[in-house]
């Protein structure tokens, strides 16, 4: 038995499922993600520019779905759910690869998210840089 205990959650003007992007760098609106008053000194390192890793639990998403038409595209055929980037899955772990817009508080403005509103925050992890870069 494992617990993930969310550490926020996001604010979002998606609130529809259907109608928002696939992925973040389809036209996803600016987000804010909001964090619980007890992780506050583990924000206290990120600033705006900053690109993160943020992992979010997908509370609306099907558990029992192990293939999937990829996209939703019922002409496309059907994939193992682990090959796709599908919110549907055993464990609904969302990725998304978000820039930091600004830093209020316990308050991130975020751009290219495509999680709902509410959708809880599990963890946020820096984009390292590769070996050799700096």
């Amino acid at each position: 038995m494992y617990e993930v205990v969310p550490i926020g959650r996001v604010e979002s003007p998606l609130a529809d499922r259907a109608a928002a992007p696939k992925q973040g760098d389809e036209g996803s609106p600016e987000a804010w993600l909001v964090f619980e008053e007890r992780f506050a000194d583990g924000l206290r390192d990120v600033v705006p520019g900053a690109e993160l890793l943020l992992l979010t639990w997908l509370d609306r998403a099907a558990r029992d779905v192990l293939l999937v038409h990829p996209r939703g595209d019922a002409n496309r055929p059907r994939t193992g759910v682990f090959s796709t980037r599908s919110p549907d899955r055993p464990n609904p772990v969302g990725l998304h690869r978000v820039t930091v817009l600004a830093v209020d508080g316990l308050r991130m403005r975020v751009s290219d998210l495509e999680a709902l509103d509410g959708t809880p925050i599990v963890d946020v992890k820096p984009i390292l840089e590769r070996r050799g870069e700096r």
